[in-house]
């Protein structure tokens, strides 16, 4: 199959849905044989039939580094090397606040986002060293990694690592010809927010917080998919050790003037919710 990626072998991880999902038929519909990871195998295996190219699908925990290990396996015995890949899987966590939010909850967030992209990429640069080439390298970040907000601590504080882990790996593979890019979504609805559908600050305000942007709203699974093949590609062969937002302007925004919205929300409203009547008279003392 003809196309920028063409017999091209990708690794992407989180793929049975969601961003993910959307980054493996982007890259197979441009030539690529996908190794479609999920940790739920059977959402992998319908992802893989609806790729126009050979491609196959693992059951894989990528925290786990027996099954980061198996999935590279996979890859390498049904194609050879791998070229490219995109370390997408991430969880959201709990939305807790900071004195209430457990241990548990805290640590299986970073398990999953920084020990799992950890994992990915260590192995990447084991293959690429073991294959006696170069090749490129994205992972899912997000703007929550480059601002603070109340809520989502420990996804916050994850992505603030992870883009890390990225900065530390296009220094280091930049000699070896090993570009290392994340992209940086802003508000995307999808099934990773499905589970907080009626929270606020999850699924269901998106769109109206989306509407805040500059560009007024939502970004969909296949914008990103479409940044991330572009770091991917040849086309960014200059770009290394990048945090690229794909955020609809949100990251740009100055909030206290009045183009930024300065002023239309109610602080009360907002501080209430957060804190509750318990911390009102610390406050107003």
């Amino acid at each position: 199959m003809a196309g920028r990626f063409a017999d091209k072998v990708v690794v992407v991880t989180g793929a049975g849905s969601g961003l993910g999902r959307a980054s493996a038929r982007h890259l197979a519909a441009a030539g690529a044989h996908v190794i479609v990871v999920d940790i739920d195998g059977a959402a992998a295996e319908r992802v893989v039939r609806e790729l126009p190219t050979p491609s196959i699908a693992v059951a894989a925990d990528i925290s786990d580094e027996a099954a980061v290990d198996e999935y590279m396996a996979a890859a390498v015995d049904a194609y050879g090397r791998i070229d490219h890949y995109h370390l997408n899987a991430g969880i959201f966590g709990s939305f807790a606040a900071l004195p209430d939010l457990p241990l548990a909850d805290f640590e299986r967030v970073m398990a999953v986002n920084v020990r799992g992209q950890f994992l990915g990429l260590r192995a990447a640069f084991r293959q690429f060293r073991a294959q006696g080439g170069s090749g490129s390298i994205v992972v899912t970040g997000s703007i929550a990694g480059l601002t603070g907000s109340a809520d989502l601590l420990a996804y916050q504080t994850s992505k603030h690592a992870v883009h890390g882990l990225v900065h530390g790996a296009a220094v280091y593979g930049g000699p070896l010809g090993i570009r290392v890019n994340a992209v940086a979504p802003g508000i995307v609805p999808t099934e990773l927010f499905a589970a907080a559908a009626s929270t606020t600050g999850g699924k269901n305000d998106m769109e109206r917080r989306a509407s805040t942007t500059p560009l007024r709203r939502a970004g969909t699974a296949e914008e990103i998919a479409a940044v991330a093949a572009f770091l991917l590609s040849d086309d960014a062969a200059y770009v290394t050790g990048q945090i690229v937002s794909a955020d609809g302007g949100a990251t740009v925004v100055n909030t206290v003037r009045p183009a930024g919205g300065a002023g239309a929300w109610d602080t009360a409203a907002v501080d209430d919710a957060m804190y509750g009547p318990e911390w009102k008279g610390a406050v107003e003392r």
